[in-house]
């Protein structure tokens, strides 16, 4: 089926029509791509819901076309009509991405490539360590930046120990040319209300300075019974945009809340059959809380005609509670769980500096890059569990237990957290990229020396646990070509350098014999081949790679480096607006992932647990053409059978999702408004949708139910 909807969208793209009308009140950005700047964004794409560029790293903004790596950019025009309500709602548009849930937790956590990228390592305007861990809600949004690939060379190793598939930049919204009143109400599932007001202005003679307001409010029950989450969400951005100079800063507030938070499941043997789509096996009093306040302000200044230099400075500051009962199943839905508290404070600096000069030497032009950047973190930690025998339930009918007392495992003070872990990470970068043919033949050499100190510390005690210090230098090697304007053929040699994990404290209803060591940082290697292609209205990319990364999980009781992970895979993209009125997102991913160098082998040659063969994405919109204003969409999300074991015994069914959305835009009493309605899975399938996410972890994570939202917005 998901094939047959794939040939209809590419016929679609020939025969469409053309479009009468577009959503009213736009305020979309309209800079152009200024090369290498750490501020300035680059132009959305035909159809809006693309970029044509995006950060790179330490050579700031490029044209995808001049990119030797593959990445996509999406929109706050896409996140917008598509009513996303955070970064995992976006990413569903992405052929390689897929989101999965966190160890243990409610953090969002994204699967690229086949490897993990946790949501503490996205980059905020090209910093790390600063968004919130759990959720970053959509309000605070311009563009949602994929990076595909190995990045420690462009952006240093990711702090939290993840990233050698990708990596995710978030850039904050900026005040567009002209004024932006905008506000917007509405409803999801069965009493989720929902009102957000986004305004803008831009300032001085020349209009070089602007602020922009974000606030966002959600309360009540969506599409899962019983679970009630209350979120708000405020922003505030200021720019300037000046000819020699050029400054942002942002700040944000949120505060995440769910009360009986439906959990993953860990299953015991055969995955059960999925429990009805809106059903919630959660205990009434588990609940996830967290507040972070975060903000970064970045600057450039063009020191001569050839030459810039820019500074960023970020911090967080984040509280974070959770009471938690995580069920494990047999096949015949019998669960078994036991109570897990928690508490976490974080406190985060990040900050990077460079300069970028640009001369020629003969027939060669050279962009020189030079970079610093660090990240500290400190971070204070408490649990406790119930006793491990734990309480039973059922997956199909849900017994609402008393909860019980965490006393029974636990480390530290849950009120008051000791320090637990301290990181440091520093880096220094230099990179030269050199134009030769007039610039059709683009060849980058570039190296980054990384530090990185982790030490942990006791959660009773606060005495110091372990520590390591570590340095490794990661090298990149890139090639591109344009045989002609249209085409851009790359190649890429990066490494990845990954800061060590940290133990867990249990797995698999366990106690973890090593629980707070911190594993050596692991350095992974990957090469790439692509294509590019722009004809205007629309483009793609296909990308060969193979990415190799040591694995950690837990064996015997303790958690250590047991083996590696080589993935070797196929991307094809596509998007744009073909015709008029029509417009296309999606692409397909073909991944081979196998472990290797297995304690004797044991498991050399299977698969990785929770990394599909094939995933793909279609996403279509059509401009009604006879009635103006209104557009229709149709997305669907397709994931093949994934491994549930190391063993690969057992595995899960593929899974697919349909979305449908109508919008209509009109102007009502000389005001432009949009409706827009929204259905997610359409069909209410009743499917797991991923495993793990965590090396070594197996848990199943059941996917949303059908869900509509509905929203009106208008601008005055």
């Amino acid at each position: 089926m998901f094939r047959s909807l794939l040939l209809a969208s590419c016929c679609a793209t020939v025969l469409g029509a053309p479009a009468l009308a577009q959503e009213a009140g736009p305020a979309e950005l309209d800079e152009v791509i200024v090369t290498g700047s750490q501020v300035t964004l680059t132009s959305p794409y035909p159809g809006g819901q693309v970029a044509r560029g995006g950060r790179v790293g330490l050579f700031g903004a490029m044209s995808a076309m001049d990119t030797p790596f593959a990445s996509t950019s999406y929109t706050e025009e896409l996140v917008r009509n598509q009513q996303a309500r955070g970064v995992g709602d976006v990413l569903q548009n992405d052929p390689a991405v897929r989101v999965s849930k966190g160890f243990g937790n409610f953090q969002e956590l994204y699967v690229i490539r086949g490897f993990p990228v946790y949501s503490d390592d996205m980059t905020y305007n090209g910093l790390y360590g600063i968004l919130p861990r759990q959720f970053v809600a959509a309000e605070f949004l311009e563009r949602v930046e994929v990076f595909h690939g190995a990045t420690a060379f462009l952006n240093g190793a990711a702090p939290g120990g993840s990233g050698v598939g990708g990596a995710f930049n978030l850039t904050p919204k900026r005040a567009p040319d002209r004024d932006l009143n905008r506000l917007t109400a509405g409803v999801e599932g069965e009493s989720e209300l929902y009102f957000a007001a986004d305004l803008a202005r831009r300032f001085g003679p020349a209009a070089e300075w602007g602020g922009r307001l974000n606030i966002a409010r959600r309360d009540g029950e969506a599409g899962i019974e019983d679970e009630d989450r209350q979120l708000t969400a405020i922003g505030l951005g200021v720019d300037r945009r000046g000819d020699r100079a050029r400054f942002s800063a942002d700040i944000g507030w949120q505060d995440h809340h769910i009360d009986a938070p439906r959990p993953t499941v860990t299953p015991a043997g055969p995955v059960p059959a999925p429990p009805p789509a809106d059903g919630n096996f959660a205990q009434p009093w588990t609940f996830t809380d967290e507040q972070q306040l975060f903000g970064v302000a970045r600057g450039e200044f063009d020191l001569g005609d050839t030459v810039s230099a820019w500074a960023a400075f970020g911090g967080r500051r984040g509280e974070e509670a959770n009471v938690l009962a995580n069920p494990r199943a047999q096949p015949n839905g019998t669960l078994s769980a036991y109570r897990f508290d928690n508490t976490r404070e974080d406190t985060v600096w990040s900050a990077d500096a460079g300069v970028r000069a640009e001369l020629t030497t003969g027939s060669v032009g050279h962009t020189l890059v030079a970079s610093a950047s660090q990240v500290r973190s400190t971070s204070r930690n408490a649990y406790a569990f119930s006793n491990f025998g734990g309480f039973a339930s059922d997956l199909y009918a849900p017994v609402a237990v008393a909860p019980p007392t965490p006393d029974f495992f636990v480390g530290g003070d849950l009120s008051a957290p000791n320090v637990t872990e301290r990181v440091d990470n520093a880096s220094v970068a230099l990179a030269d990229m050199m134009s030769f043919m007039d610039g059709r033949l683009l060849v980058t050499a570039g190296a980054r020396y990384q530090s990185i100190e982790a030490r942990t510390y006791d959660y009773n005690s606060g005495a110091p646990a372990s520590a390591y210090e570590g340095d490794a230098v990661t090298p990149v090697f890139a090639l591109l070509y344009k045989p002609i304007e249209q085409i851009s053929l790359y190649a890429n040699y990066a490494e990845a350098l990954i800061p060590g994990q940290i133990a867990p404290a249990v797995s698999g209803g366990a106690p973890v014999s090593n629980a707070g060591e911190a594993l050596d940082p692991f350095r992974g290697k990957q090469v790439e081949v692509g294509m590019k292609y722009d004809v205007g209205r629309f483009g793609g990319s296909v990308s060969l790679f193979r990415s190799t990364l040591a694995s950690a999980y837990v064996e015997n009781s303790v958690f250590a480096a047991n083996g590696e992970q080589q993935n070797t895979g196929v991307e094809i993209a596509f998007f744009g607006e073909p015709r008029d009125g029509l417009r296309v997102l999606g692409g397909w991913t073909w991944l081979d992932a196998e472990l290797t160098r297995t304690a004797a082998g044991a498991l050399d040659g299977n698969r990785p647990i929770g990394t599909p063969e094939v995933q793909g994405n279609v996403n279509v919109e059509w401009d009604a053409p006879r009635l103006t204003g209104l557009t229709l969409e149709v997305r669907a999300v397709y994931t093949g059978e994934q491994p549930v074991n190391a063993l690969n015994t057992v595995e899960l069914s593929s899974s697919i999702r349909f979305d449908a959305g109508v919008r209509y835009a009109a102007d009502i009493a000389g005001r432009p408004v949009t409706l827009r309605a929204r259905v997610e899975n359409l069909a209410d399938e009743a499917q797991w949708v991923a495993v793990g996410g965590y090396p070594g972890a197996n848990y199943l994570t059941l996917g949303a139910p059908r869900t509509l939202r509905l929203s009106l917005s208008t601008d005055f």
